[in-house]
């Protein structure tokens, strides 16, 4: 027997929960199938828990528009609802003079991105706020902060159940069909059962495209290509970091850099870095901690050795592969792929949670 239902949602992670509270809010009928135990079990509760201010993106692309708006939104949201979180701000420091051209350039690529209140800090400037870090100079960005990731999740669960969306776990997606009048949906588990839903927005991180390709009557050459991209982190050990702020080096080719970032309860974290991997898995190797000591002591000369220890690891769902050139959030609906009712959400990594409630917001704009 076929159950008929108004939207659905594949995937219970910070962005399907966004998604599912937006339709919901629009008085929409919302089932959310997730295939774990739980909210979140995968990207979304492997990151770094930072809110992003939305400084390095590309003027013009999604990441940039959504995390800037959705940063507003999630400030509101968190402190209207009592959710853990902090305004710790973030020191973005050069270390050596050729550095400070970098600084320059990301406080004006910022400024395109409408994020105002950088504010480049002289040597004494920093040595005031932070006595333990190395730098010449460096950008504050008092807008950055850091959440309760899941705590945030919860308040996003319990807004759209307010609004009567159900959530069904151990509920896995095995296969779609389009038809003309809806979307037919398979899902297995034990409460296995088959869906007719008008909306269906695949939110599945990782697996997006994985599962789009189950889908019998969806144009296969409009599904992007998919790569995973492991982020280890490693945790500070046997001493507590001298910082209040979060800290990152300037940019280099490479990347970001490794950086420091609090918990809130004050916890050092570094990482993550970046390992291409053909398979999901989450081990950290402890020998990847090597590279960080260099790395971090350019700016914090007095990281002990044999401080870091593993911590977690995250996996970032990337549409290019490795060598190739950014990608931007990828959010294909009818006008790009010719099904009514589906919005399938490709690439969303960082800065995933930040932007969860703007990327919301166009998702439920998009099928209006």
């Amino acid at each position: 027997m076929t159950e008929t239902v108004d939207c659905v949602v594949i995937g219970a992670g910070v962005v399907g929960l966004a998604c599912a509270r937006a339709l919901a809010l629009q008085g929409r009928e919302v089932i959310v199938l997730e295939r774990a135990e739980a909210i979140g079990t995968e990207t979304s509760s492997r990151h770094s828990e930072v809110i992003h201010a939305g400084i390095y993106y590309e003027p013009g692309s999604l990441k940039a528009r959504f995390c800037v708006e959705g940063k507003l939104k999630m400030y509101s949201f968190m402190d209207e609802r009592g959710i853990p979180f902090k305004r710790l701000g973030k020191l973005i420091a050069a270390t050596s003079e050729d550095q400070i051209a970098s600084l320059h350039q990301i406080k004006e690529r910022a400024e395109k991105n409408g994020v105002m209140d950088l504010e480049l800090l002289s040597h004494n400037e920093v040595a005031a706020r932070e006595p333990e870090l190395r730098c010449v100079t460096a950008l504050w960005s008092p807008s950055t902060g850091v959440a309760d990731s899941h705590s945030y999740m919860l308040g996003l669960q319990g807004d759209a159940e307010d609004r009567g969306a159900m959530l069904a776990f151990f509920a896995p997606v095995e296969s779609g069909r389009i038809e003309e009048d809806g979307i037919i949906l398979e899902v297995g588990g034990e409460g296995a059962m088959t869906l007719k839903a008008k909306t269906v927005i695949t939110a599945a991180g990782l697996h997006t495209q994985e599962l789009t390709h189950r889908f019998e009557g969806f144009p296969k050459d409009r599904i992007p290509p998919w790569h995973y991209c492991k982020g280890n982190y490693y945790s500070l050990s046997g001493c507590r970091a001298p910082f209040s702020s979060l800290i990152y080096p300037a940019p280099e080719q490479a990347g970001l850099g490794v950086h420091l970032t609090l918990d809130l309860a004050g916890q050092a974290r570094f990482g993550p870095d970046v390992e291409w991997i053909d398979e999901i898995n989450y081990d950290v190797d402890p020998k990847r901690a090597d590279s960080f000591y260099a790395a971090v002591r350019k700016y914090w000369p007095g990281l002990p050795d044999g401080s870091l220890q593993p911590g977690y690891a995250g996996i970032r769902p990337k549409i290019q592969a490795p060598g190739e050139p950014v990608v931007d959030f990828v959010i294909h609906g009818p006008n790009e792929h010719g099904v009514a009712g589906l919005v399938n959400l490709y690439a969303i990594e960082s800065p995933g949670m930040t932007s969860s409630l703007a990327i919301a917001d166009h998702v439920a704009e998009m099928l209006v």
